[in-house]
């Protein structure tokens, strides 16, 4: 069930990783698309502006989950590489520890301040009650989260992308079906969202864990593994804490960016709740080529055979700019039938609002599937610094632009920032991948693979 990426032509080893991870992410998002689209059919136009605005917050907890799993995925993926199992077995078991105790003090602080949390980003009253319960019953899930992501991570260190898809697969039906149960039958509204989507993410963590454990008893190393390691602690926090820190940074930023559009009112908030779900659909597939680039590149590295590094960043390249396609038409081209599932033909306002999102942003696909790929590279590599940086850019400009463009343009101002924050950070980030690898190694490089 593991692939060495180490060895073979890296455009036929990464579409052999990269196609069930990116049948995974589809599928996660789909069931994250589900909850919005059951919320607003069945539970009306406010439940589904409770879920979205409740959303940059649960994305900041998000955050702390794939950065732990980008923590363990490429200090692992190095070990594996290195075919050092006893240490690998270690830092599988000191990302773990680590995990839990993170996971609960984010719990008991989500539980805590949901309230809080909801009114500092000025969420309406109408709907403020729903977010805020939505919140305190998804933190509660902070545990099977975080795990089930760091379990993902170490067997994508392992060159298995399979795993996960099973298990993604039955997350995804089972949430459908228990959103459906809740909310269409039981008619509990956005509660029954929160915990549809808290069982399933526990029994996939389950597993998840108990798959993982079965599958370290059978790697070869006779030698017991030590439980904690200060060493390998440090050198996971040291990709994890950056990470957290860039998705946090850009997750704060979209916090700015969701109090300007609560101002709107709920029925923009609800088709900005749509378009951006929508939107991270894209934006997490992209994302999830570039941590298939993360495993290759830091495998890699670990094996000694840096020279293989560009030729799977121009693979990634390609295949981002593949992926973009249906994206951009479907979204640019289709954005009023698709906001259609989400609300019915009564909540115009904010099917507008979502559709003049969609449109402005799908077409930029192209430039930022690129940015991701290039994270890839700078978080396999190690080069966490350059990775943050590239992100400050996008914070400021989107924030910036959303203020000034607002006062001229309504709610239609805030989707208008997006391209020069993005530009910014692509620029940006492409400028830091030829401080890794100059021209002139790039065309050694070339003619090795």
């Amino acid at each position: 069930m593991t692939t060495d990426l180490t060895v073979g032509l890296p455009r036929k080893t990464l579409w052999r990783f990269l196609l069930p991870m990116l049948v995974s992410v589809m599928f996660q998002q789909f069931y994250n698309i589900a909850d919005s689209m059951i919320a607003g059919r069945f539970a009306g136009e406010d439940a589904l502006a409770a879920v979205g605005a409740s959303y940059p917050i649960t994305v900041i907890f998000m955050a702390f989950a794939t950065g732990s799993n980008l923590g363990a995925s490429v200090v692992v993926s190095r070990l594996f590489g290195a075919r050092d199992f006893r240490r690998m077995k270690t830092a599988i078991h000191t990302a773990f520890i680590s995990c839990v105790a993170l996971s609960l003090f984010l719990t008991a602080y989500g539980v805590i301040f949901c309230a809080p949390m909801m009114r500092w980003i000025k969420t309406p009253d109408n709907v403020f009650s729903d977010g805020a319960l939505y919140l305190r019953i998804y933190t509660f899930g902070l545990l099977f989260l975080i795990l089930y992501n760091v379990c993902t991570g170490i067997f994508t260190a392992f060159g298995d992308s399979k795993t996960p898809l099973w298990f993604l697969i039955g997350s995804s039906l089972g949430n459908i079906v228990l959103d459906i149960w809740f909310v269409a039958g039981f008619h509990m509204g956005v509660a029954g969202v929160a915990w549809a989507t808290f069982l399933a993410q526990g029994v996939s963590c389950i597993l998840a864990v108990v798959t993982l454990g079965s599958r370290l008893k059978n790697m070869a190393g006779t030698e017991k593994a030590a439980m904690f390691d200060w060493g390998l602690f440090k050198q996971i926090a040291a990709i994890a804490v950056p990470s957290i820190m860039q998705q946090s940074v850009l997750s704060v930023g979209n916090l700015f960016v969701q109090v300007i559009v609560n101002h709107y009112g709920s029925a923009v908030i609800a088709g900005y709740s749509a378009a951006i779900k929508l939107n991270t659909f894209a934006i997490t597939s992209f994302m999830t080529l570039g941590s298939c680039l993360s495993g290759f590149t830091a495998q890699n590295l670990g094996a000694g055979k840096g020279g293989r590094i560009s030729s799977g960043f121009r693979e990634g390249v390609r295949l981002s700019l593949i992926a973009s396609v249906p994206f951009v038409a479907l979204y640019f081209l289709f954005s009023r039938q698709i906001m259609g599932l989400f609300l019915d033909s009564g909540s115009q306002e904010a099917i507008n609002a979502g559709v003049m999102f969609l449109k402005i942003v799908a077409p930029l696909y192209f430039m930022i599937s690129i940015k991701l790929m290039t994270d890839g590279i700078l978080r396999g590599s190690g080069a966490m610094v350059y990775f943050v940086i590239a992100t400050i850019p996008d914070l400021i400009l989107r924030i910036l632009f959303a203020c000034l463009l607002t006062p001229h343009f309504g709610s239609t101002g805030i989707w208008m920032a997006w391209p020069f924050g993005w530009t910014a950070a692509t620029v940006l980030t492409m400028i830091f991948y030829r401080k890794i690898i100059p021209p002139s190694q790039k065309e050694s490089i070339a003619g090795m693979d």
